[in-house]
């Protein structure tokens, strides 16, 4: 696993360099060399390994650090709203389901929740979804994107039953539904915590997509100018 949150709240604590620490058993360099990389990665300590001020609110969250710096991202960005959506779904499971008999019919079900531009917008179109079962209205995509449509597309409640019916119907897993919801729930419990104001309008594409880079830069592929490779 990353030591880049073990590092960040040593740090946070005084605890003193982690290559010096007593461990037990301590762990390898490169873990440690990987770990302060991913923090610069995320502007979390400078040039020479001190926490910047967004390592020191991100040692404040109790959260993996990528999650934490796209949440704080998103604060300053006005889009928390979607972005605890997203960054709750990224910290679990996939909640659809893809059963080896069943791939073709998966995939035509779980195609309402596509989006051809990202798929963040599909996450955030399959949440929508869900919480329509439930009765819920919740921010729309804010590309004028076309709701997921199908059987419970209009707002009244569904039962348990109905609603656990629904989802296995489209290859949605009741269980994974369960986590996701009960991560987005301690998410919102930190951020209220901490006083932020989630967005009142939705976010726009940009937004969401900045606030999500920050947590995401070493995912950026790139193209070699003169080699094959990227």
């Amino acid at each position: 696993s990353s030591l880049a949150g073990v590092i960040l709240r040593m740090k946070s604590l005084h605890l003193g360099s982690v290559e010096e620490f007593p461990f037990l058993e301590a762990p390898p360099k490169k873990a440690i060399a990987d770990g302060y990389a991913l923090l610069g990665e995320l502007n979390a300590v400078d040039e020479s390994n001190e926490l910047t001020p967004i390592g020191q609110a991100l040692a404040r969250l109790p959260l993996d650090p990528r999650i934490g710096r796209m949440i704080l991202e998103a604060r300053d960005r006005q889009c928390l709203h979607e972005v605890l959506i997203i960054a709750s779904a990224l910290s679990g499971q996939d909640v659809r389901d893809r059963p080896l008999e069943h791939q073709q019919a998966a995939d035509e079900k779980h195609k309402k929740f596509d989006d051809e531009k990202s798929e963040f917008i599909g996450i955030l179109k399959l949440w929508q979804w869900i919480e329509q079962g439930r009765g819920v209205h919740g921010h729309a995509p804010s590309h004028g994107q076309e709701q997921g449509g199908g059987q419970g597309s209009d707002s009244h409640k569904l039962s348990n039953r109905q609603q656990e019916q629904r989802l296995r119907d489209s290859f949605v897993s009741v269980r994974r539904v369960r986590e996701w919801r009960d991560i987005h729930s301690q998410l919102h419990t930190v951020v209220a915590e901490h006083g932020w104001r989630l967005n009142g309008s939705p976010a726009t594409y940009e937004q969401l997509h900045l606030a999500m880079l920050a947590g995401l830069l070493g995912n950026i592929g790139l193209k070699s100018d003169d080699d094959e490779w990227y």
